[in-house]
């Protein structure tokens, strides 16, 4: 079996597994709620009944990395590592390695905090760290897609359009705190982005078997790029506009 398909099936396989185990532990002994899935609140892309079920499955990989000795900043270097490789994976169109490898960094950006926050090593350095790893984690997948799309100029386009909207949306949180302004919360937060992006790339290899015209394209990579594009862009028109009338 071609290599992307065999990882992509295998991390489809992984998340049905946790989403049965979830739905089990639901049913027998109810739902788990979180102060900081409350804290940063759902939407219509990432309802909190996954992010609930993201954080359930973390708590234990939190501790069991606490017991191995990683600290928080450990962890963070890790989600970079991972990023690159599916940055690199990208550029050679190897788009089921990419969704897998943005599948674990995703992991390990949000297990970071909670470790940080078990140890009680939570501080305004490690903050710094984990937003700068983002944003190159960012950075690496979409140049990875201008590297793979550089001989077709409207999907470079459509990728510069999506990583411009992801960078907008980031820059008006960071301006919001600044100010000391609650921005709403608006669609296409990291996390979203992180969940769309990598289902994009961990569908592609399965729909170049199904439709012949894809050719490697990447069918769902160019929708998940035409969602980021359009939804994080207009969110972050709508963040600014929001902030500004707040100063």
């Amino acid at each position: 079996m071609n290599p992307d398909l065999l990882l992509t099936f295998l991390l489809l396989t992984m998340v049905f597994g946790v989403a049965i185990a979830y739905l089990l532990k639901v049913f027998f002994q109810g739902r788990t709620q979180y102060g900081r899935v409350e804290q940063q609140g759902g939407s219509s892309l990432l309802s909190k009944r996954v992010m609930e079920m993201a954080y359930w499955v973390l708590q234990p990989l939190g501790d069991f990395l606490i017991y191995v000795g990683f600290s928080a900043n450990n962890i963070s270097f890790f989600s970079l590592i991972f990023g690159g490789i599916a940055g690199v994976s990208l550029a050679f169109g190897h788009f089921g390695s990419a969704g897998f490898f943005s599948a674990f960094c995703a992991l390990f950006d949000s297990v970071d905090g909670i470790v940080a926050r078990k140890m009680g090593t939570a501080s305004n350095a490690g903050e710094v760290l984990d937003a700068s790893v983002d944003r190159y984690v960012e950075f690496f997948f979409f140049a990875g897609l201008v590297l793979y799309y550089q001989q077709m100029s409207n999907l470079i386009l459509l990728t510069l359009m999506a990583f411009l909207g992801s960078f907008m949306v980031s820059y008006s949180t960071a301006k919001a705190e600044a100010l000391n302004v609650t921005p709403p919360r608006g669609n296409m937060r990291r996390p979203e982005r992180a969940l769309y992006l990598t289902l994009g790339a961990i569908l592609s290899p399965i729909s170049a078997q199904i439709f012949p015209g894809d050719q490697g394209i990447g069918y769902p990579m160019v929708l998940s790029l035409a969602l980021v594009a359009s939804l994080a862009n207009g969110s972050a028109v709508h963040r600014l506009y929001a902030i500004a009338k707040e100063v």
